[in-house]
């Protein structure tokens, strides 16, 4: 199965989010984006790729333990940047974001004790990609116009762990779907 661990931004901020997005594909040179939609818009915390079905429930186990040790936190979606010369095009966020960057580092060190291959570790950029394109883009307008935008504040109270299906029909712009396997509650009790 090819996985990841996400905070999931709940429906009525991904709702802003939309609105927002329809807004940048307005602006000239949208097109030239590949825009990503509300059901694939998450913060990835760890990206495991394919993983080993023997690896999954000690993976799954390790995970609910690292949500039972992180309390729920606050977290909004805010402003945005880019990657790599206009391939990816995201809105960042603003709250506890130490939280979120511990959240993402246990999730990686989960993975690594249930001995899921993980690549070197980087340090942590939350992002939520609405954009990608497969050449450099000048997105600056974009990430301007994005330097606008806050949603709702809400609270981060679970972690999920995400099963991607990438794109197979072969149909121009289809976007991977993507299916929570599992949700665990973030109490902060261990």
């Amino acid at each position: 199965m090819r996985l990841f661990a996400a905070v999931l931004p709940p429906e009525d901020v991904a709702r802003e989010l939309a609105t927002e997005v329809a807004e940048l594909k307005k602006l000239p040179g949208a097109d030239a984006l590949r825009w990503t939609g509300r059901p694939g818009w998450h913060f990835t915390l760890a990206f495991y790729g394919e993983v080993d079905d023997d690896l999954v429930p000690d993976l799954s186990a390790r995970l609910e333990r690292v949500a039972h040790r992180t309390a729920p936190f606050r977290l909004a979606l805010r402003g945005g940047g880019q990657f790599g010369h206009g391939r990816a095009l995201w809105a960042g966020a603003e709250g506890d974001l130490a939280t979120l960057r511990l959240l993402a580092d246990r999730s990686e060190a989960a993975a690594r004790k249930a001995g899921v291959p993980m690549g070197e570790h980087r340090r942590y950029k939350p992002h939520l990609t609405v954009a990608r394109s497969r050449s450099a883009v000048d997105v600056q307008p974009y990430v301007t116009a994005l330097d606008a935008f806050t949603s709702r504040t809400w609270t981060v109270d679970e972690l999920a762990l995400v099963r991607s299906h990438l794109p197979t029909s072969g149909v121009a712009g289809e976007q991977p779907r993507y299916e929570a396997v599992a949700r665990r509650p973030l109490t902060g009790a261990g």
